[in-house]
């Protein structure tokens, strides 16, 4: 999540012992399977956006449902409100992968809950294989504790694909150091007291839950409820309970207390004069207690 200029920037992949490349010859043998949803897996040493390779890709034809693009380096990781997400070659996971939900006759009403859902994967899959608590920000934020302190380790972005699909990227720092990071309220899983801060077995846990979570949600076509994402996105998901600010499209704002997230993925307010709006898309501030 931060930029960096220095004559580094493309040195050896082992010029960082703390930071050793990923295996994309492992990553395929232990998630490309048959009867699973990853088709592919490919490891690139450096790009501008996974997002934007794997838009591409799609558009092309070049790819099926269940691809996976992961760069060692990004230099033009895009967020939410077209921030920039960068960071030092290896120190996180910057991955994208292609879905395509109608194929699943998931009703496409029901699409915006796949931030959310992967939000929920990978926070599971943190707590699991790194043993890192991670909370949920609605819509796209990961949050990881350092040092007492609310801090976001990671960021998700789904876009469009021209041929139907959804791309979903996911950027995470893993071993970011203190030094390294772009502002103080930054974190990452080491500065967060992982366990583990191997990208590769995180990697792959964090693909796997994914994919259990996709599974079932398709096969409730969609249905947030039946397929149990609603619930679990809720006891996860550190905005719910808060006074938050929203700055919504249109330079519009709304103050009040995050109450529900509603069955369509959208947060409910609660305004001071008892009034609940569902917001589906806009900036969320945490406001700290007066």
């Amino acid at each position: 999540m931060t930029q960096r200029d220095g004559s580094d920037a493309h040195a050896s992949p082992w010029s960082d012992l703390d930071r050793p490349p990923l295996g994309a010859a492992g990553l395929r043998r232990s998630l490309v399977r048959a009867e699973g949803l990853w088709s592919s897996v490919d490891v690139v040493p450096r790009t501008g956006s996974t997002n934007t390779d794997l838009v591409a890709r799609a558009a092309a034809g070049a790819v099926q449902e269940g691809a996976v693009l992961v760069a060692e380096e990004q230099s033009a990781g895009r967020g939410r409100l077209d921030r920039r997400w960068s960071a030092p070659p290896r120190s996180g996971l910057f991955f994208s992968v292609l879905v395509r939900p109608a194929e699943h006759e998931v009703p496409r009403a029901r699409w915006g809950w796949l931030p959310l859902l992967t939000g929920v994967a990978v926070a599971t899959a943190l707590s699991a294989s790194a043993g890192v608590d991670t909370a949920l920000k609605w819509p796209n934020d990961l949050l990881v504790t350092v040092d007492g302190e609310e801090r976001k380790a990671g960021g998700i972005l789904a876009e469009a694909a021209a041929d139907g699909g959804i791309v979903i990227g996911v950027g995470l720092n893993v071993s970011l150091r203190a030094e390294e990071l772009p502002v103080p309220t930054a974190g990452s899983l080491a500065l967060a007291g992982a366990k583990v801060v191997d990208r590769e077995p995180v990697l792959r846990a964090v693909l796997r839950s994914f994919e259990r979570w996709y599974v079932e949600w398709c096969a409730a076509e969609g249905d947030p409820g039946l397929s149990g994402l609603q619930e679990t996105y809720a006891a996860g998901c550190s905005t719910l309970g808060r006074q938050v600010r929203a700055h919504l499209p249109g330079e519009q704002e709304l103050v009040g207390e995050a109450v529900a997230v509603d069955g369509e993925g959208r947060l409910v307010i609660a305004g001071a004069d008892g009034r609940r709006e569902a917001v589906a898309a806009g900036d969320i501030v945490h406001l700290r207690p007066a």
